[in-house]
């Protein structure tokens, strides 16, 4: 852990010291503004938290950065530090790598696909299995809007040929192994760097659920989307699991009760995002909608990153069988 990062927690423990024992205080910390009509992420946590405070555990939510970055944020989750964390995907990767499979491009179709792999398919179980001892548990996936697009700042993008020209932001290297898939190039940037980023040219766009310029106000420079549909948008929800394994057995029961109550609401909530277009385009983003051609042979390009060292061969075989195939 770095310097910074080893004071901001030390700093989180010396103001959590004298906090009651166990489900006394819950303390969720959000990954997106508080907005009940654009952000799925937080309506699964306000709904988490509000089951609890209904049922007698004391919750409340921290703002977007107030307790730290993602990593600080779970580095706190997996010392007992803090008790929730709505965060990316890819955090818990460093634990146990099966969790990409839910970031395969065209893998999934839609959440519905994505909740029998984890829910019925037993795939969230074996992800828990290997990060549980290190800490944390994965209490929930859940989605942020419609399945992710392509935006940029530069022109349309209505073939593969078109993202020649355009250097993406990317996640982590298996971002960018896709762009040069799709005959594009990747740099990695942070979410805190990405409006700079795209306004100096260090990156020309970013794969994103199409409410996400809207939700974090990059619309002034984003002017550019293609509904390529590559992947179910989704976060996921980490909590402490030297919390949850001290909570008592009816305690353990409220937060497993609040988590499906939250889970129903994200999962209504994304039913009512049909007018996202119509919001982007009223604030000067161009929409274009792909025909099934130039879907196909984005399909197929990504197809090629599977077996790119993301997920070994046996994980790749676990997650088709736990959707079905």
């Amino acid at each position: 852990m770095t310097l910074t990062r080893l004071t901001r927690a030390a700093a989180v423990a010396a103001t959590l010291a004298f906090a009651a024992p166990a489900a006394a205080q819950v303390k969720v910390a959000l990954d997106s503004p508080p907005d009940l009509e654009g952000s799925g992420s937080y309506v699964w946590a306000h709904t988490f938290v509000e089951h609890l405070k209904q049922n007698g555990i004391e919750a409340e939510e921290y703002q977007r950065g107030a307790l730290g970055g993602d990593d600080e944020l779970f580095d706190q989750v997996s010392q007992g530090l803090l008790e929730v964390s709505m965060s990316p995907l890819n955090i818990v990767a460093s634990l146990d790598d099966l969790i990409f499979g839910l970031r395969l491009p065209y893998f999934f179709d839609g959440m519905q696909d994505v909740d029998r792999a984890l829910y019925e398919g037993g795939m969230l179980e074996q992800i828990n299995a290997e990060t549980t001892p290190s800490g944390v548990r994965v209490l929930a996936v859940n989605t942020v809007g419609q399945g992710s697009g392509i935006f940029n700042t530069k022109h349309p993008v209505e073939t593969l040929d078109d993202m020649a020209d355009l250097r993406m932001r990317a996640l982590d290297e298996s971002q960018i192994e896709l762009f040069k898939a799709w005959g594009a190039t990747g740099t990695i940037v942070s979410w805190a760097e990405v409006p700079n980023a795209l306004q100096t040219g260090v990156a020309d766009g970013y794969l994103n659920p199409p409410i996400v310029p809207l939700l974090f106000g990059h619309t002034d420079f984003i002017k550019h989307f293609t509904d390529a549909e590559i992947s179910p948008s989704l976060r996921i929800t980490i909590v402490s699991e030297d919390w949850y394994q001290g909570l008592s057995d009816e305690e353990r029961a409220v937060v497993d009760a609040a988590a499906d109550a939250a889970n129903a609401a994200n999962r209504e909530w994304l039913k009512t995002q049909g007018g996202v277009y119509d919001k982007l385009e009223a604030a000067g983003v161009s929409i274009v909608r792909l025909d099934e051609a130039a879907r196909e042979a984005f399909r197929a390009a990504s197809e090629e990153t599977y077996d790119s060292g993301l997920l070994t061969a046996e994980q790749l075989d676990a997650w088709r069988a736990a959707k079905g195939e």
